[in-house]
């Protein structure tokens, strides 16, 4: 929370956090397609932003824009122009596309060089390059390379996305820890997350199940597949593009910002932004290490 007098100072500033998910600040307006708490509005954004003109002191966006199709994002920002003031930041965080690459040579020149010990961080990077822009399932490849028991880099990757894979790596490690996870965390039955789930939602996904059927019964296995495919693949999941500090630079110029800059995961113009801990744990270490921060300015 932010405290003292820039606590009192800031009550006054509106700022807006765009496809949160679970990382957002109740004194945020915070906006999604899934709502996973009273503080979070759910709203489809590609209907645009339901807010009025100049009405948000900054604008906060984290790993959504590559979600969309390059006019999708362009259109996204727009809008995020049109809703904060003059002299208001917009802040936008994607995966590094150079930062990757750059990463991904680097552990090619080791292995290719014969050093077998990088062979496991060379595959990785692999995944990181192309995974999550190709895969057909939850979690893809990358979930199945970190539940591999045999999985091996866990420094290396946890230093790639940072601490919330942890999870993933002790469960993979040790099954006792995903037991003793889920009872801490009272998850819910099936049929409570059916109930928690919109009539809209239920009558979607029932919709899905008999598509998928039809498509089934009338075409075979292979189309079945095929459809299920292109269900998941529409589902928000999968990266539609990536981005690097020219062209995500470019494109917050293109939508009207001005003094477009790189920053640091807590560097911001956004006033205490750190406090807030959107793009920071409670350490001070970035929540995703993978990231570009960039922000530009209205005029």
């Amino acid at each position: 929370m932010v405290s003292g007098m820039n606590q009192t100072q800031n009550q006054a500033k509106k700022y807006l956090n765009i496809g949160c998910g679970k990382h957002f600040h109740e004194a945020w307006t915070n906006i999604d397609l899934v709502s996973v708490s009273p503080h979070v509005r759910a709203y489809d954004l590609r209907k645009g932003l339901p807010y009025p003109d100049n009405s948000y002191d900054a604008v906060y966006t984290s790993h959504v824009l590559e979600h969309l199709s390059p006019e999708t994002a362009r259109t996204s920002l727009q809008e995020q122009f049109r809703v904060v003031k003059s002299g208001g930041v917009i802040r936008a965080v994607v995966p590094d596309l150079e930062g990757i690459a750059r990463e991904y040579l680097r552990q090619l020149e080791s292995v290719a060089g014969g050093n077998t010990a990088s062979e496991a961080n060379y595959d990785w990077m692999m995944l990181e390059l192309l995974d999550q822009t190709t895969r057909t399932k939850v979690s893809g490849i990358m979930g199945d390379f970190i539940m591999n028991p045999a999985f091996s880099n866990d420094e290396y990757v946890a230093s790639r996305l940072g601490e919330e894979v942890r999870d993933w790596i002790e469960a993979a490690k040790h099954p006792s820890y995903n037991k003793a996870v889920s009872a801490q965390s009272n998850t819910p039955s099936l049929v409570a997350k059916i109930r928690s789930k919109s009539l809209a939602w239920i009558l979607q996904k029932l919709r899905y199940v008999v598509a998928e059927a039809l498509v089934g019964i009338t075409a075979g296995g292979e189309a079945r597949q095929s459809f299920r495919e292109g269900v998941f693949r529409n589902s928000g999941e999968i990266h539609r593009w990536m981005y690097d500090r020219f062209s995500l630079g470019r494109l917050l110029k293109e939508v009207g910002c001005t003094d477009v800059q790189i920053c640091r995961h807590n560097e911001s113009r956004i006033p205490d932004f750190v406090s807030y801990l959107l793009d920071s744990t409670v350490q001070g270490l970035p929540r995703k290490p993978d990231s570009l921060y960039m922000e530009g300015v209205k005029p």
